[in-house]
């Protein structure tokens, strides 16, 4: 199924206002006309563009959108100790300006999480939605939490490590063999290695399926 997030877009050029459309694998955008597709908020491409002109207003990097702004508010149900209710996480991206080394000079990440009237902040510092989204997490009253990937019993992430969104692997359809792994100190790699061979699909951090269950700490690979 593919979701809809209202977002904005912004540059020296101005602020547009847009839709990203999320498949659960890829996003998919349009800015002043020109349709833009990755798997990533940092991996904007352009897609079918014949005329030069029509990216001249655009800053690039590696073939991705860069020297901007991207915001986007994603729906996430929300559980407290008593309901579950609806929120809004919005994703705040800032995409700084290429350098002759390949980089951007910048990348920054916040989230904010909008639930029951409060607003809750993530830090900005890790630049990776994975923390970004345990840091609301951890400043979220007793007992409520996000009901979405992040917060999965079956969520991991490869060893070989992931881009800054996206890139869970999900073993609902094994969840006794990851359930068995030994964790925290006692981890083993190839154990690890051997259920990743049994990954049912690759989801996102705010996906949400009906067989979700309540994290617990010190589970799998990310603890």
């Amino acid at each position: 199924m593919t979701r809809a997030y209202p977002a904005r877009y912004r540059d020296r050029f101005g602020e547009e206002r847009t839709t990203i459309l999320d498949d659960g694998g890829s996003l998919t955008t349009v800015i002043r006309g020109v349709r833009f597709r990755g798997t990533d908020f940092d991996g904007f491409g352009p897609v079918g563009v014949s005329d030069p002109t029509q990216v001249a207003s655009f800053t690039f990097l590696h073939g991705s959108l860069c020297f901007c702004t991207i915001e986007a508010d994603i729906p996430l149900p929300v559980v407290t100790p008593s309901e579950s209710v609806d929120s809004l996480l919005t994703v705040e991206l800032e995409l700084g300006e290429p350098q002759p080394t390949g980089q951007m000079d910048r990348e920054r990440l916040r989230l904010r999480l909008a639930v029951n009237g409060q607003t809750y902040l993530s830090d900005g510092k890790s630049g990776w939605f994975e923390d970004e989204m345990l840091n609301v997490q951890r400043k979220l009253p007793p007992g409520t939490f996000m009901k979405a990937c992040i917060n999965c019993a079956f969520s991991d992430y490869s060893p070989y490590g992931h881009g800054l969104f996206g890139n869970m692997i999900c073993f609902r359809a094994n969840k006794a063999g990851y359930r068995a792994l030994p964790s925290g100190q006692e981890f083993e790699k190839d154990a690890y290695f051997a259920v990743m061979d049994t990954v049912s699909e690759m989801v996102q951090e705010t996906h949400l399926c009906p067989e979700f269950e309540r994290r617990k700490a010190g589970t799998g690979y990310r603890g």
